[in-house]
């Protein structure tokens, strides 16, 4: 190979700076890549914290559905209680009523008699 063929060559590839260049990517390449991968990891970690915010927005709704549904059964619960102990004190004058009852035509004589 001849002078002028290293110097075409040289000149096809950038002359002095491209071989400058060439020795900077060769001795950065290595930091380059660790660069891209922490850009990679950075990226990664975002997408972790976006999916676990989502994730904790999701179990925040359904407690609050929980709570409300808590709620609601509570409701319920003690609305069938009241009735429940309106029924029993209709049932309790039924037969306060029954033992009460005269089976006479008028009741000055009772039958039976009675202590009320």
């Amino acid at each position: 190979m001849e002078v002028s063929d290293i110097a075409v060559l040289v000149g096809t590839f950038g002359g002095l700076q491209g071989i400058v260049e060439t020795v900077k990517w060769w001795r950065g390449r290595k930091v380059q890549i660790r660069r891209d991968v922490a850009d990679v990891a950075a990226k990664e970690g975002e997408n972790f914290r976006k999916q676990v915010d989502w994730l904790e927005k999701r179990v925040l709704d359904r407690d609050a559905k929980i709570d409300r549904l808590y709620a609601e059964l509570r409701q319920e619960q003690a609305a069938r209680l009241d009735e429940m102990h309106k029924r029993h004190a209709a049932e309790l004058a039924l037969a306060e009523a029954e033992v009460k009852k005269c089976n006479k035509r008028r009741c000055p004589d009772r039958e039976p008699p009675s202590d009320y």
